[in-house]
């Protein structure tokens, strides 16, 4: 199955603070990971997205978490199933369909950029 998460993950620590998203996608037996500062509004312009080690997939089904080594806290905050409109998913570029709340449509990264566009 061919599944997707977005996970909100906050980072606070004395003298740091971080707030960000890892954006999951199931290939195989673990999920290729970008991390975004901010995310695509349908029709809007481009943000960045940044390449992440692969998470376990685990993740997708997780609703929030503390964890460990004080690394923050992540809450899952939109989920779902994905079409791949390519013949191959990698990390720097693919075109998925999908199916959340917060993303819906065709989610497109090219580089360290994503579109999301209403199809």
């Amino acid at each position: 199955m061919n599944r997707w998460a977005l996970l909100e993950h906050k980072i606070v620590k004395r003298s740091y603070k971080e707030f960000h998203y890892d954006f999951l996608v199931e290939r195989g037996a673990e999920c290729l990971t970008w991390k975004m500062f901010q995310l695509p509004i349908s029709n809007g312009n481009p943000v960045e997205i940044l390449n992440q080690s692969n998470h376990r997939l685990i993740w997708l089904f997780q609703n929030e978490k503390e964890l460990s080594r004080n690394r923050g806290f992540v809450k899952r905050i939109d989920y779902g199933c994905y079409i791949n409109s390519a013949s191959s998913l990698n990390n720097d570029q693919f075109s998925l369909f999908l199916d959340g709340n917060l993303l819906t449509g065709l989610l497109q990264k090219n580089g360290n950029q994503c579109q999301l566009t209403q199809v």
